[in-house]
């Protein structure tokens, strides 16, 4: 096997999950379900906004994964359900894809989006992000991404992140996403300080390997909390979205 081949098995998630090919098909019915259920959608050209029925909490701002070269805020729209019945708003933001957008480019967009966010909903926000959302997510929470709504942030949660992206260079991905090693460096949490934010990384322990390191990684250079959920892989890690009450979303709003 060369480095290449090791690389590429270390970072493949459908092929070490049980019929994981399915789960893409299985998130676009259930965002679509969810958003047929859902007459408080706002449409918004860079994302997805919903509100609660009643009195409003916050705002919980949740970013999609999918190695910055799928995914969009539609497939996941069902991973608001959690927060709205907790009475938040939630905003998926979209972001520009690879290769038509380099990593540095999908942080700028999401911090503007951010941006726009807070200016049209006040209140605490909360941001959590998956895979390549979570990676996106733990840029917010450095410290050169420091920004006019960051005092308002109650806690960020990256979940199954990517915080440094150097091994990414020796996977054939990399053809697509063109990272370069001074881009590894400067879009890698792990070689930023963190804001004075919690933050919280979440990962699953049947996940591949890779991400469990990665994951270890980011908490321990930034001193951060880091749950390892059992039983749980690389796709359903996140389901922990969907209700109000379980273990995932208990430790996003714990204060």
């Amino acid at each position: 096997m060369t480095n290449r081949d090791a690389a590429d098995q270390a970072y493949a998630n459908s092929a070490y999950i049980p019929d994981g090919e399915s789960y893409y098909e299985r998130w676009d019915a259930a965002a679509k379900a969810f958003r047929a259920q859902q007459s408080a959608t706002r449409p918004n050209e860079t994302g997805e906004i919903y509100a609660p029925k009643g009195p409003l909490r916050g705002t919980v701002i949740i970013v999609h994964g999918g190695y910055w070269l799928a995914g969009s805020p539609s497939m996941f729209s069902h991973l608001a359900a959690g927060a709205i019945s907790a009475g938040f708003a939630v905003a998926l933001p979209s972001y520009t894809l690879a290769p038509a957008a380099r990593i540095g480019d999908m942080t700028q967009q999401i911090a503007a989006s951010i941006d726009e966010i807070a200016a049209a909903i006040e209140g605490p926000i909360y941001l959590v992000g998956h895979s390549a959302g979570g990676h996106l997510v733990a840029r917010m929470a450095c410290t050169d991404m420091t920004a006019n709504w960051s005092h308002r942030v109650r806690r960020m949660m990256a979940i199954s992140p990517i915080g440094d992206l150097a091994p990414l260079r020796d996977t054939t991905m990399n053809d697509t996403l063109g990272i370069s090693e001074d881009e590894a460096l400067r879009e890698s949490p792990i070689h930023h300080k963190r804001q004075d934010i919690p933050f919280t990384v979440w990962v699953g322990a049947e996940e591949r390997p890779a991400f469990i390191d990665q994951a270890m990684g980011l908490s321990r250079v930034w001193d951060c909390d880091l749950t390892i959920e059992a039983g749980k892989h690389h796709f359903d890690v996140i389901e922990g979205l969907e209700s109000p009450i379980s273990p995932m979303m208990r430790a996003l709003f714990r204060s």
